[in-house]
């Protein structure tokens, strides 16, 4: 009853802030993402009656306590629900980035868990129910990682969520000149949390119901820029909707403001590259990492201009990546 999984992270050009149903994970907008090759998550889940606690281990440290211990627990009980078991199990990840920083690692983590899982548990699920089985984990955008290239996250209207589930607006391959720089600035865990943090906004935010609205119009505009491959549309619409997210955030209470002073400095030069002609576009989800929208072409001159702020810490190059996969090189 072993099982490996990898999943990629995605990255949200029209991004998800806030639930509708905290139980299970049912978001108040739709929201669409980029599903990336370059950052993923490997995971081994092995279900045994040797085991007489579940044992999650993260990137080769041991989480005794803690929420995202909670989070997994939580999640294979949801599994061994589903699939009618019993056994405890072992669960091994290892991320290629840094966890919990503003790059989608519980997105791809959750993805992996629940296939791995569901595999380890003897269950096959199809790719809607995988959806919807990653985001009732407590990370809604792991829904999305469990479909490959351009993704949309239905927000649905059931109450009991099952019309929200990601889908397939367009394959990897439908844009193969698109690229995301993913800059790393922090490989700091979070102080808050994407979940922690949303519930503060909904509550507090008085921009919350404007950002929503914005957001209902900019999921259309970026579904029609994808299937046409509208480059200026795409990423005006998401560096929009990205700055209308972090408006809401930063009028919470308290505020939350995940950036740091190299985030600024990316925002401000991809600014200027742009009044410059240097056609680009940054989007940043609840953390401090800028991602950047561009074209293959114009990937060394600004992998040159990255390589001169002094912040930045690393740059992966990425480009549109697939759903998760099974694999036989397990962890353990």
């Amino acid at each position: 009853m072993k099982a490996t999984a990898i999943a990629n992270a995605n990255i949200a050009l029209i991004k998800y802030w806030g639930k509708r149903d905290e139980k299970l994970i049912l978001p108040n907008n739709g929201s669409v993402s980029l599903t990336l090759d370059k950052l993923n998550t490997i995971t081994t889940v092995e279900f045994d009656k040797k085991y007489d606690k579940d044992i999650l281990i993260l990137d080769d440290q041991e989480l005794k306590e803690g929420e995202e211990l909670e989070k997994a627990i939580k999640h294979l009980d949801l599994i061994r629900e589903i699939s009618g078991i019993k056994e405890l199990a072992k669960v091994v990840s290892k991320n290629n980035f840094p966890t919990a920083a503003g790059l989608a690692s519980s997105a791809s983590g959750f993805t992996a868990l629940s296939l791995a899982g569901t595999k380890a548990a003897g269950k096959d699920l199809d790719q809607k129910e995988l959806s919807i089985l990653a985001r009732r984990s407590g990370s809604g955008s792991a829904a999305r990682s469990c479909v490959g290239g351009f993704v949309e996250w239905l927000k649905g209207g059931k109450e009991d969520g099952t019309d929200s589930y990601a889908v397939q607006i367009a394959p990897p391959n439908h844009w193969p000149e698109l690229r995301m720089l993913t800059t790393i600035v922090s490989t700091v865990k979070k102080k808050v949390s994407s979940t922690a943090g949303m519930d503060l906004t909904v509550k507090t935010s008085p921009m919350y119901k404007a950002w929503l609205a914005a957001a209902a119009e900019d999921l259309e505009k970026m579904r029609k820029g994808v299937l046409n491959k509208d480059f200026k549309s795409v990423g005006k619409t998401a560096e929009s909707n990205c700055l209308n997210m972090h408006a809401t955030m930063i009028t919470t209470h308290p505020s939350l403001i995940y950036w740091m002073p190299t985030t600024l400095e990316i925002i401000h030069s991809v600014l200027s590259w742009r009044d410059q002609g240097l056609e680009c576009y940054f989007t940043i989800d609840a953390g401090p990492q800028v991602k950047i929208i561009c074209l293959e072409k114009d990937v060394p001159e600004l992998e040159k201009k990255l390589k001169n702020i002094k912040g930045v810490k690393k740059i992966i190059i990425c480009k549109p990546g697939g759903g998760p996969r099974l694999t036989d090189n397990h962890l353990f």
